[in-house]
């Protein structure tokens, strides 16, 4: 488990699940895939844990991430983002170890935890590691 990073001067973490609002505002400056108003309405009330950073001068949220599944055996961090007028600052290595200490804390040992990296090289120095060639993550989209 990485040590709890510093917030940088100007932000501040909160630990909660991003409103609909901004978690549908977020995903789409980092330039992720869309979800629907319905699917964040429904969805981020069941999240396990969530962090969302904000720019204390503007109280603007401008990062996020949480962790779904069913709190005892299975944790996927997902939603990862930081908006990129804020990238470069380590908000994302801020976001990571807030959720990296939530799972070290509430996991019950063996308990599989699982994300779907999309930066190289972040997310190996919190212990995560590929899966192939012993398994390989699949995904598919609904209409």
């Amino acid at each position: 488990m990485a040590a709890t990073a510093d917030v940088p001067d100007g932000y501040a973490l909160r630990r909660d699940v991003p409103t609909p609002e901004t978690f549908l505002t977020l995903r789409e400056a980092a330039g992720m895939p869309p979800r629907s108003r319905d699917g964040a309405e429904r969805g981020l009330p069941n999240s396990l844990f969530g962090v969302t950073v904000v720019h204390e001068p503007t109280n603007e949220p401008v990062g996020m991430g949480r962790v779904v599944g069913d709190g005892g055996t299975v944790y996927q961090i997902c939603d990862m983002a930081v908006h990129p007028d804020h990238q470069g600052q380590g908000l994302g290595t801020v976001i990571m170890s807030a959720i990296d200490e939530w799972i070290a804390e509430t996991a019950p040992p063996n308990a599989y935890v699982n994300l779907f990296a999309d930066v190289d090289g972040f997310y190996e120095r919190f212990g995560f590691e590929a899966t192939r060639p012993a398994s390989n993550g699949m995904f598919r989209r609904t209409e």
